[in-house]
């Protein structure tokens, strides 16, 4: 059977379901499921290559330990067992505190998750869906990867303003401008489920990743935030489905929570990409971590201020920003005036407003610069939909070779 028909069926099972309501539920419910059988199979893989691997999952819970026989628990005790003993187990497991501790991802991930599933029966029956694909048969996952892309696109349609995803193409145009490298220090402090983060491995192993030491370099300098449970879920899911062992960098955090002298030298980056949500307004107190001149709710004006502080001199960033950051006036003008005596603002690509259509028809920028020098000449573009359709949308999305 095809993943893809797997993933169908296991969705179809869960909409028999009454504790499942709607995609973004059903999503956040495949999500735990398939965290707990791909670090399983990983492991596996782990402990065959060193004999002094220990799994961060206890013995107790690892999904081959509950799940993986076609004919172990159903009914009543998969509801109590999942409910009364793995949820609370995984929810409180004590870390290190070390880097590369994977315990710590498997207890971010459990945090804030939830069974909503109401029927052991049915539970039963999308375990044993999952138990055919095998995370560790590189074609499979390199399939349920593209599916979850599917699935992660679904979510947007559940989502709420400000969480859809950046359309693909314009995350991978962004990474192929900014060309990052392995070793260089790449941030996304608003990484949604991933995007920019899968771009970027994507793209450095097709040019750069040459050997292990390169992909161990690369894997070393990655970083990254999400505010809300659900995505950061889906982010870490993603990582490990790329390939990333330790998926620990992603923070579930609110980057803006932090002080803006708190960034110290220490934590300034290589790269920034990133699509910082917009539209939407910080809760109290968030702005009072910001200097007073750059004092504002607007989430993504917040971030633009201290995108400018992270970066190393000579860092760059592509940054996704709408029309109100670039023309408003206030808070906004003496935004831009630091950003353009701070960094040299090289490049703005105009989007048409249908770019992130269904989910928000608004007029959004992409921003290249780089740290160090004062901005002198700025290339302006303009991205105009291609000629015989009037603009983008599900069914015809901005595609990667209308960019060049």
């Amino acid at each position: 059977m095809s993943v893809r028909t797997t993933v169908k069926s296991i969705q179809n099972i869960m909409r028999q379901d009454t504790g499942v309501d709607g995609d973004a539920q059903r999503i956040s419910q495949l999500c735990w499921m398939f965290f707990l059988k791909i670090i399983d199979d990983q492991d596996q893989e782990m402990e065959m290559m060193h004999a002094d691997y220990t799994s961060p999952i206890p013995t107790r819970f690892q999904w081959r330990a509950w799940a993986a026989d076609p004919e172990g628990i159903t009914g009543e005790d998969l509801l109590t067992f999942i409910n009364n003993d793995l949820f609370p187990a995984l929810k409180g497991i004590q870390t290190t505190g070390q880097p590369g501790d994977r315990r710590r991802v498997v207890r971010d991930v459990f945090e804030d998750a939830y069974n909503y599933m109401k029927s052991g029966q049915l539970m039963r029956q999308v375990v044993n869906k999952i138990n055919d694909i095998d995370f560790n048969d590189l074609t499979a996952r390199q399939h349920f990867g593209d599916i979850y892309e599917q699935i992660l696109n679904d979510l947007q349609s559940a989502g709420n303003a400000g969480e859809y995803c950046t359309p693909r193409a314009v995350t991978a145009f962004m990474v192929d401008r900014i060309d990052p490298k392995p070793g260089e220090s790449l941030f996304d402090p608003a990484c949604g489920t991933g995007g920019f983060l899968t771009c970027a491995l994507r793209y450095m192993r097709q040019r750069y990743v040459k050997q292990p030491s390169d992909e161990r370099k690369m894997q070393a300098a990655l970083r990254a935030v999400e505010k809300k449970q659900l995505p950061h879920m889906l982010c870490v899911t993603n990582m490990l489905l790329h390939g990333i062992e330790d998926p620990g960098f992603v923070h579930h955090d609110n980057t803006l929570a932090r002080p803006y002298i708190g960034w110290e030298r220490k934590d300034r980056v290589d790269i920034v990409l990133t699509n910082p949500p917009f539209g939407g307004k910080e809760e109290d107190g968030i702005e009072s971590n910001f200097p007073q001149h750059f004092r504002t709710k607007e989430t993504a004006d917040l971030f633009l201020a201290l995108i400018v502080r992270l970066l190393k001199p000579g860092g760059r960033a592509a940054v996704v920003l709408p029309d109100g950051s670039l023309f408003g006036e206030g808070v906004k003008t003496r935004l831009k005036q630091h950003l353009m005596e701070e960094c040299n603002l090289h490049t703005i690509v105009r989007l048409p407003n249908s770019v992130f259509k269904p989910h928000a028809s608004i007029g959004t920028n992409l921003l290249f610069f780089e740290k160090g020098e004062p901005t002198r000449d700025i290339w302006f573009y303009e991205h105009l939909v291609p000629e015989g359709q009037k603009a983008y949308s599900m069914t015809k999305p901005i595609r990667l070779e209308y960019l060049p």
